[in-house]
């Protein structure tokens, strides 16, 4: 009988608790339009506790963390992004960005070709990203 009662409460409430934490990565992405990055990170991070998979709000934090400047932590939520989904190519063509910026040209031209096989979306980024590693193998 106990058991009963413990999977019909679960059962119930299970759905809220799912609700709340779609809510957290709603609530970040709604702060982060409004450029109010601060608040929206924590959200986000919110978000990450109750679902540590969640590919978007590490995509969002990598997003927050390069409008401050802050290129360690951007790259760590870009490479776990890419790590719960390898075929993310929005993570992908950041990651590549930011690679050339640091100078990581091996690791940049190995991007560039992951993008070119798991593409749909940003196909044409990739002759974008080949110049951008052009110019900077030249400088």
């Amino acid at each position: 009988m106990l058991k009963k009662i413990l999977v019909l409460f679960l059962l119930i409430n299970f759905p809220g608790i799912a609700k709340a934490e779609n809510n957290y990565f709603i609530s970040g992405k709604i702060l982060y339009e409004k450029k109010d990055y601060e608040k929206a990170k924590f959200q986000f991070q919110k978000d990450i506790v109750f679902n540590p998979k969640s590919e978007k709000s590490y995509l969002y934090l990598a997003k927050i963390f390069n409008v401050e400047k802050n290129i360690n932590f951007e790259e760590n939520n870009l490479n776990t992004v890419i790590l719960l989904n390898p075929k993310n190519e929005e993570a992908i063509y950041k990651l590549t960005l930011l690679k050339i910026k640091k100078s990581d040209y091996d690791y940049a031209k190995k991007l560039i070709e992951n993008l070119q096989e798991v593409c749909v979306n940003l196909c044409s980024k990739k002759n974008e990203l080949n110049k951008k590693l052009k110019n900077s193998l030249e400088q």
